[in-house]
């Protein structure tokens, strides 16, 4: 099985999985996890080295731009509600999968901790290129969205590196790069627009993949993961996206044609079909727990803070797939879990993207218009008063 017959295979799924997308009216994110899954256990295809690596280096990317859709006025001016159902967000299913793994289904103390980082998550991916593809990540209820999964994930790290993660002298480099970068790139804004922006070789986006790309290497060598950088990194670049909306709708272009679909695809494939019928009480009981234990956490908080879209909140913040699947990884490849617990947490972690978010789309998806930005900031912003309209000079939103 060669690497172009591999590449061959999963571009027609990406192709046929866009349209099923555009089709069934559902984030293209939820029909690539589901095509992968039923690719790698029918056509078991082989996982070259390129196909890891586009899908790695698309979930920073995706992270990346999440963070850049992140307002950071919007976040000061809603610090409480975000931080009150992050941390809510990330405790309690924390706490609850915690204890019912190991005192409920007998696993051992770390692989218990493992399971309950890996389901306390909320997927960044899925959020991000949910609001996106509805145009939400330009409402006030997108944004407060955006700002308390960055809290949910933030404490995930957290707890992973506490927990797992050894240090290693590596960690200062990759601190001090992460920081230099973060607290140099915007700065840089208005010299390197200047002298090299608006050109058909778009130095902007190769700056920023080469910054990605680094953080992901000492991240590597440092044992930890260039994820919560580069939120940083794209939540200190936002007001440079703000001011080149054309640059940002290139960026996005990239992204979700050529690197997220194999993120979303290899995720998919990850999930062992026969392992998972082996325990599918276990499945159900920890998908039925996550999702109770998201709802009583966020459901409470997000009636008196995202009404009258508190449902719609609470299923999304109930998604997991990036960080969820980055946990089960690291407890896999550790020796932590089995791979009949792995491939029960990645498939839960899966169906937990895609049944909260199809469920999300088709019944409380609100307008992009009935949430405007004035609701928050006292005035139209003249970028998002009307997510779906576009500059006529900026390519098609093909996302």
């Amino acid at each position: 099985m060669t690497p172009l017959y591999v590449a061959a295979v999963l571009a027609v799924v990406v192709l046929v999985a866009s349209m099923f997308s555009v089709e069934l009216g559902l984030s293209v994110a939820i029909i690539e996890i589901l095509a992968g899954a039923v690719v790698g256990n029918t056509l078991h295809l082989s996982t070259p080295d390129w196909l890891v690596f586009l899908a790695g280096f698309g979930s920073v990317v995706l992270t990346f731009l999440a963070g850049a859709e992140v307002d950071p006025a919007h976040m000061r001016a809603t610090w409480k509600p975000s931080l009150l159902i992050g941390c809510l967000s990330f405790l309690v299913p924390f706490v609850g999968v915690l204890f019912a793994c190991r005192y409920g289904f007998g696993w051992d103390w770390k692989a218990a901790q493992i399971g309950g980082i890996a389901l306390s998550t909320t997927s960044l991916a899925v959020v991000y290129a949910v609001l996106v593809e509805t145009g939400l990540n330009a409402t006030h209820i997108g944004k407060l969205i955006m700002s308390s999964t960055f809290i949910t994930d933030l404490g995930t790290v957290i707890a992973l590196s506490a927990l797992f993660i050894s240090p290693s002298w590596w960690l200062i480099p990759f601190a001090v790069v992460s920081v230099v970068l973060i607290v140099l790139m915007p700065r840089l804004e208005g010299w390197f627009f200047a002298r090299y922006g608006s050109r058909v070789i778009e130095p902007e986006i190769k700056g920023a993949f080469a910054a990605l790309l680094v953080l992901m290497w000492l991240g590597e060598q440092a044992h930890s993961h260039a994820v919560l950088p580069a939120f940083l990194l794209g939540l200190a670049v936002s007001r440079t996206f703000e001011r080149h909306r054309a640059t940002q709708q290139r960026f996005r272009v990239v992204a979700f044609a050529l690197l997220t679909p194999f993120f979303f695809l290899r995720s998919g494939m990850n999930v062992s079909l026969p392992l998972v019928v082996a325990n599918l009480g276990l499945l159900a009981a920890l998908l039925a727990l996550k999702l109770a234990t998201k709802s009583v956490a966020v459901y409470p908080v997000a009636r008196r803070h995202a009404k009258p879209h508190a449902m719609f909140t609470t299923l999304l913040m109930s998604t997991g797939l990036t960080f969820g699947t980055i946990s089960a990884t690291y407890g896999y490849t550790a020796g932590i879990i089995t791979q009949a617990q792995f491939s029960v947490l990645v498939t839960v972690v899966v169906l937990s993207a895609v049944i909260p978010t199809a469920i999300a789309q088709r019944f409380y998806s609100p307008e992009p218009a009935a949430e405007p930005l004035e609701q928050t900031t006292g005035k139209p912003d003249q970028h998002t008063s009307n997510p779906r309209q576009r500059n006529a000079s900026e390519p098609p939103d093909t996302t």
